[in-house]
C-alpha cells in the first residue's frame, strides 16, 4: 500500500473550504452574499425572528382549549362493572374495585358493552344508552 493510493471513505463529503479564492466557488464573501446582518461575523437572530415584523407564531391566533374539569373526569363501561364485588354501583365502590385514580372526584357511566346483572347506580352519571341497559336488565339508576 502507498500513501497515494489510499482513499477515503466511500460516501463521506469533503467539507466546506471557505474563502480559498475564486476557483474554490466559496472565495470572497464565502457563500454568505452581500452586506446583511447574516454576512457579518457573530450576525446572529433568535429563531423565528423576523427583524422586527410581528413574528408568525404571534400573528396567528390561539386555538384549542383544555379543561380543568378533564382532570377530575373519569369513565367507567358497562363490561367493567362485573368488577365490583355487589350489585351497588356508587364512587365508593368503584374506586375499591380501583376502576378509576384517587384523582377522579366525578364519573360518567358509559354504555359499552353488556350488563350481566340487576345494577343499582347512584352518585354518578349515567349515559342515556348506558341507563336503558341497566334498567332493561331490571336496574335502577338513582339521579
Amino acid at each position: 500500500m502507498k500513501l497515494n493510493s489510499i482513499n477515503s471513505n466511500a460516501g463521506r463529503k469533503a467539507r466546506k473550504r471557505v474563502g480559498r479564492g475564486i476557483g474554490s466557488g466559496l472565495g470572497k464573501t464565502g457563500g454568505r452574499g452581500h452586506k446583511g446582518q447574516k454576512s457579518r461575523s457573530g450576525g446572529f437572530h433568535k429563531v423565528g425572528f423576523e427583524g422586527g415584523q410581528m413574528p408568525l407564531q404571534r400573528r396567528l391566533p390561539k386555538v384549542g382549549f383544555n379543561s380543568a374539569i378533564s382532570r377530575v373526569t373519569g369513565e367507567i363501561y358497562l363490561y367493567q362493572l362485573q368488577q365490583l364485588p355487589g350489585t351497588e354501583v356508587t364512587m365508593e365502590t368503584i374506586r375499591a374495585a380501583g376502576l378509576i385514580k384517587g384523582s377522579i372526584k366525578r364519573v360518567k357511566l358509559v354504555a359499552t358493552g353488556e350488563v350481566d346483572k340487576a345494577y343499582e347506580v347512584s352518585g354518578i352519571r349515567v349515559t342515556k344508552g348506558a341507563e336503558a341497559a341497566i334498567v332493561a336488565k331490571g336496574g335502577k339508576v338513582a339521579a
